[in-house]
């Protein structure tokens, strides 16, 4: 009888199959054009995906001398808006409040991708809402094709939904696995990692 970490791990192998190169070049490329007009890049996720959005922060700032920013990071800043103003905003306001413009990028982590009809991570889609309207670019990296981002988004990943048990940690694993990569693209990538250079 097989283990659930044979399973899992064979679930794993086969989304990377999946996963469609030429999608994650799209992001790379257009991220590069977003730092190269001098733009910033706004990292946005909810849940499991506020983690990844700081840490990608780091990677994109120290290794691709990129400006990035999650408004997840602030958190008295955040819950001052929940409190006062709706969960549903809080992304938009924080991100109205940093004047977002047309030089910048929105990077979205979701499982889902939100949806306005299923009030299912409505802030996010408030907040590319916003990215749009100001003709800012958006790209995403998301495990469903229907939600929000996936339709509104200028590139984005897309991680099959293949096991539906399995769908929120495939997604936010390979979400990691995905910007790892970008950050180590030739076309972000400007500083060495520490230990590749060490012997």
């Amino acid at each position: 009888m097989r283990t659930f970490a044979e399973t899992y791990l064979d679930e794993t192998r086969r989304l990377l199959g999946e996963l469609n190169p030429a999608h994650l070049e799209r992001l790379a490329v257009g991220l590069a054009a977003v730092r190269e007009q001098g733009g910033r890049l706004f990292i946005l996720g909810v849940g499991g995906s506020a983690g990844h959005a700081s840490h990608a922060v780091n990677d994109f700032r120290k290794l691709c001398g990129f400006e990035a920013y999650a408004p997840t990071d602030n958190v008295s800043e955040l819950t001052a808006r929940i409190n006062d103003e709706g969960w549903d905003t809080s992304l938009a306001a924080w991100l109205r409040a940093s004047r977002l413009n047309n030089k910048d990028g929105l990077l979205v982590f979701s499982v889902g991708g939100g949806s306005k009809e299923q009030n299912i991570s409505v802030n996010l889609v408030k907040a590319i809402e916003l990215a749009k309207d100001v003709s800012a670019k958006v790209f995403g990296i998301v495990g469903r094709d229907g939600g929000f981002t996936a339709r509104a988004a200028d590139a984005c990943l897309v991680i099959p939904p293949l096991f539906p048990n399995h769908v929120t940690p495939h997604t936010e694993g390979l979400c990691a696995v995905s910007w790892h990569l970008l950050v180590s693209h030739p076309v972000l990538k400007k500083s060495p990692t520490k230990w590749e250079g060490t012997r």
